[in-house]
């Protein structure tokens, strides 16, 4: 399912899906990752906020018409094989420090499922997804993030992991995480600097929006 990246980039590249997405989230993201790409029909939610996609990549099951004709062909990179979502084919498809991915959250609850999956499937890609309210990222093995005391930090497993911790209110060491088992969730950060460690990138970190940039610096160190 790999190929030759399509799009390859110095600094973060947005990608934008075709789920909810605010004025406001995309323009947080594109002030910190200037280049826009779109996943099919997120072209549609890109045009329509005003904003011109570099590409569009995709098999175009959703892709409207006044899009394409927007976007003209060159700008059109077709994947047609269905094992994989949108998502996967465009995370896969760009080469860059990080992306950050806003219009996958809060429309359809599969298809924000098969983000989280898809994140799962590329641990490599610095890649974190962006809402309205929350920010999640799949953590890699070491992690050292700073931030303001009392921020909620969330840890959701996509697999069988264990971790530690030093920073956070509760601690997470000797605990044995699963999507059957344990979750991490509703933690609270309990000093400037939490340190987590991880047998595994298997462990969705999940903090307000408001932390966006922590944990773009803490993923910048790692």
């Amino acid at each position: 399912m790999m190929g030759q990246p399509v799009v390859q980039s110095d600094e973060g590249v947005t990608l934008v899906g075709a789920g909810e997405l605010t004025d406001a989230v995309l323009t947080a993201a594109l002030a910190r990752a200037p280049r826009l790409v779109a996943a099919d029909g997120g072209a549609d939610r890109a045009l329509a906020a005003g904003h011109l996609p570099e590409r569009a990549i995709g098999d175009f099951d959703s892709l409207s018409a006044a899009a394409r004709a927007a976007l003209g062909e060159d700008r059109l990179h077709h994947i047609a094989e269905q094992e994989t979502t949108d998502f996967d084919k465009a995370l896969r498809s760009i080469a860059a420090p990080f992306v950050l991915a806003v219009g996958f959250t809060g429309a359809r609850l599969d298809h924000t499922l098969g983000v989280f999956n898809t994140l799962a499937c590329h641990p490599g890609r610095r890649c974190l997804v962006l809402g309205a309210e929350d920010v999640c990222f799949l953590a890699p093995r070491d992690l050292t993030l700073r931030l303001d005391p009392g921020t909620r930090l969330s840890l959701f497993p996509l697999g069988e992991v264990t971790g530690a911790s030093r920073g956070l209110v509760w601690p997470i060491d000797g605990l044995a995480f699963g999507p059957a088992a344990r979750t991490g969730l509703s933690n609270r950060v309990g000093a400037p600097e939490v340190r987590l460690a991880f047998s595994a990138p298997r462990m969705l970190v999940i903090l307000p929006a408001a932390g966006l940039d922590a944990a773009l610096a803490a993923l910048a160190g790692t």
